[in-house]
């Protein structure tokens, strides 16, 4: 029986959503994006799901575009498969309502780079690197990374990573802003699975609104980013979760938090 291409698992507030083709580190082919968009839309519809772990099964986190399947032509039409199948997963990863880990394990590059830099806290092995593969067969770089790069490590860097396509090491990448903490490979996933679980026992909703919040703001002048923050601020103060909160600020004990 094959394997399928993405694992997903879930429990205690948790979905776990694993890269499934190990033998060729985890490279993106249509089963595999199709499932990854699956996982990531059922994960965001999920209730009882309060956090995303997002990881690479092997070696790898993912090595980016399976080249295999998709042989060049002229008829071949690269921006309309991006926009049926990876736009929406990096789309759900950034716009879901529950905070998202990725946990990189290894390489990360092309798409698989875009993937990791979509989750919310990035953390990364020792072993990990980040590439941006495109200029070295021709391409653009796509599934977001023109928009993350800029944004997180600036202009400079972001021009560099992308025209000269050079391996960035964890390290690296964490001193540029890329990656929130790099641990030893073998403390990677205990030390994601811990984040994640701190992350589902938080308020849900207002983990939400600070994503909306962040994500928007990069649209937005001072004024319109100060009313929206006014706008959220009225939703999340009407919460059963900013109620427990106060409680227990004033109790002084720790809140319990259900995510409504």
């Amino acid at each position: 029986m094959t394997a399928p291409p993405v694992l997903y698992e879930s429990g205690e507030g948790i979905a776990t959503i694993t890269l499934n083709r190990p033998d060729v580190l985890n490279a993106l082919d249509d089963a595999l994006i199709r499932g990854l968009r699956d996982a990531v839309d059922r994960a965001g519809r999920d209730a009882g799901v309060r956090a995303v772990l997002l990881t690479g099964a092997g070696r790898g986190f993912s090595s980016g575009a399976d080249l295999a399947s998709v042989p060049p032509s002229p008829s071949l039409d690269l921006g309309a498969m991006l926009r049926e199948r990876y736009h929406p997963v990096i789309l759900g990863l950034r716009t879901m309502p529950k905070p998202v880990v990725c946990a990189v394990n290894g390489p990360a590059a092309g798409a698989g780079m875009s993937i990791a830099l979509a989750g919310d806290i990035v953390l990364a092995a020792r072993s990990a690197y980040f590439v941006q593969a495109f200029s070295k067969i021709g391409l653009v770089p796509d599934a977001g990374s023109t928009w993350f790069l800029p944004r997180y490590v600036g202009d400079v860097r972001a021009r560099a990573m992308a025209l000269l396509a050079e391996r960035i090491d964890a390290p690296t990448a964490e001193r540029f802003g890329m990656v929130w903490q790099v641990f030893d490979d073998d403390e990677l996933m205990p030390q994601a699975r811990q984040l994640a679980a701190r992350l589902a026992g938080q308020p849900t909703r207002a983990l939400a609104l600070i994503k909306k919040a962040l994500n928007d703001s990069f649209g937005r002048d001072l004024p319109a980013q100060l009313e929206l923050e006014a706008t959220l601020q009225t939703e999340a103060g009407r919460t059963e979760d900013f109620a427990e909160g106060v409680a227990a600020f004033l109790q002084r004990r720790p809140p319990v938090f259900r995510g409504r």
